[in-house]
């Protein structure tokens, strides 16, 4: 059982209090949770502040407590204070010292932007997994320890969950794993204190103003990420998004890249793109792929340009890689028996609803309606509603707004605000449906064979939120019954 003393090297301490080397028997940041021994951390939260409850946290048996400020209460004799300036930043590096840094013990590759972050690490996973590898995941559907299957309830889960998780990912004998890394992870100090192998970059559009303010801001989270990356780690960018350079501006890792439209580190061409999948050219080598649309060759190059940094063969990456499926909720299809296409995908940004149904497009082989459900998220960055509504009409036949997870909020104001980004000339092709069943039966009520229906927003979620509680909900069961699978 490590010392206090111990898991505060290297640690910026303002002030202790109390006996420095008292055992720590673990980490909480719920003061329900503590117990004897239990090392209690005060975090400032964008809800609640954790400081509020230092005392009841010492009351279940807490001999520690890590905070920004001392409590104003008489203190125990008994239970040393720590005092920093961010509880969330040494956090991290206490739990990576409480864990024994694991994740200095595998090659750690971390995977941001607003889109593709959960196919990249999905793939990763996948593709050095059939390379022979024992590898870890940590993503937005699932973490995971080769076979086994842990559930994600967070993009970036906090530090000691995080370091957990590691920790059990080395003693299981993985080598590698692969994570999603999201702004907030960045900006809450979520992975302060981690050790990353390498970093990848996929793109970055409008999302998350609602937590970051600015745009601005939210490109300055991701850099951030890039600025944390170590002298002997890779930074891989998509340098056909303009901020591609912009996240390595800083960066001391190794600086590579990856296009289909400019010289690159790693260069891709989409040789042909359909239903049945994607014929690309990567490096001089052709390669055929059963992923779909411009979005997954993005999603492709930056994969194989991981693996190729971290010393796999190209041509064994290029086999597995062929051979890859998308992961659930990315671009998924459903196939009625009279020939209705249904297409179940996580676009809940602008940007991706875009390239979903442009793809859908330029798949058409005639006149096929393109049908589109889709809904916006409660309590997150409200004005992407009235885009997400725009780009839905433009590039669609026939659309039907609908509620997403409203959570908090009132559905009907969500789709009031989706509404008001419906140009007058589409107001026929759109109808507003709020029971998002209802909703998918009326799409499928309107197509014919060989017709299109994009359920677009909640991808492999299994769930609804209604006023804070989940419902049983998947877009791919409903849309199979309603085909009558």
């Amino acid at each position: 059982m490590p010392q206090l003393q111990t898991l505060l090297r290297n640690v910026a301490v303002e002030k202790t209090v109390g006996n420095p080397f008292v055992a720590v028997e673990n980490i909480v940041i719920d003061s329900r949770k503590a117990t004897e021994g239990s090392l209690f951390v005060a975090l400032r939260g964008t809800q609640v502040d954790g400081h509020a409850f230092i005392e009841k946290a010492v009351q279940l048996g807490a001999g520690a407590v890590l905070c920004e400020e001392m409590p104003a209460a008489p203190l125990p004799a008994d239970v040393t204070f720590v005092v920093v300036e961010n509880s969330a930043r040494t956090m991290g590096f206490v739990a990576a010292h409480f864990y024994d840094q694991p994740a200095r013990k595998l090659q750690l590759v971390g995977v941001t932007g607003t889109n593709g972050k959960t196919s990249t690490v999905s793939l990763l996973f996948e593709l050095f997994r059939k390379l022979g590898h024992h590898v870890g995941l940590i993503s937005t559907v699932q973490n995971q320890i080769d076979d086994q299957i842990i559930p994600s309830t967070h993009t970036t889960p906090d530090s000691v969950t995080l370091n957990a998780l590691l920790a059990e990912m080395v003693k299981k004998g993985c080598s590698y794993c692969f994570m999603e890394v999201s702004s907030h992870a960045v900006v809450q100090e979520r992975i302060a204190g981690l050790r990353f192998a390498g970093g990848i970059f996929t793109n970055i559009t409008h999302d998350h103003l609602d937590f970051h303010g600015t745009f601005d801001n939210y490109i300055k989270a991701k850099k951030g990420f890039f600025d944390q990356l170590p002298a002997d780690a890779f930074a891989l960018v998509n340098i056909d998004d303009r901020r591609g350079a912009v996240m390595v501006q800083n960066t001391a890792a190794r600086r590579e890249t990856y296009s289909l439209q400019t010289l690159a580190t790693f260069k891709g061409k989409v040789l042909d793109n359909s239903f049945f999948g994607l014929q690309m050219d990567i490096e001089g080598r052709e390669v055929y792929l059963q992923l779909i649309g411009r979005f997954n060759a993005y999603n492709t190059l930056g994969v194989y340009g991981a693996a190729v940094l971290l010393g796999e063969n190209p041509d064994e990456v290029l086999a597995v890689l062929s051979a890859q499926k998308a992961p659930p909720g990315r671009f998924e299809q459903v196939i009625s028996d009279n020939k209705i296409v249904g297409i179940v995908d996580y676009a809940h940004t602008p940007d991706a609803l875009q390239n979903v149904l442009e793809t859908i497009s330029s798949l058409r082989q005639g006149n096929e309606q393109i049908i589109t459900v889709v809904g916006c998220g409660g309590n997150r960055d409200a004005t992407k509603r009235p885009v997400m509504a725009q780009i839905a009409c433009k590039f669609s036949d026939k659309v039907i707004l609908t509620s997403d997870n409203p959570r908090r909020e009132d559905p009907t104001t969500i789709l009031e605000q989706m509404q008001a980004g419906v140009p007058p000339i589409d107001f026929k092709k759109t109808k507003t449906i709020p029971n998002r069943h209802e909703a998918i039966r009326y799409a499928v009520s309107l197509a014919a064979p060989n017709d299109v229906v994009l359920v677009a927003g909640k991808g492999h979620e299994t769930y609804q939120e209604i006023l804070g509680v989940k419902h049983d909900f998947d877009d791919r069961v409903e849309l199979r019954k309603a085909f009558g699978a």
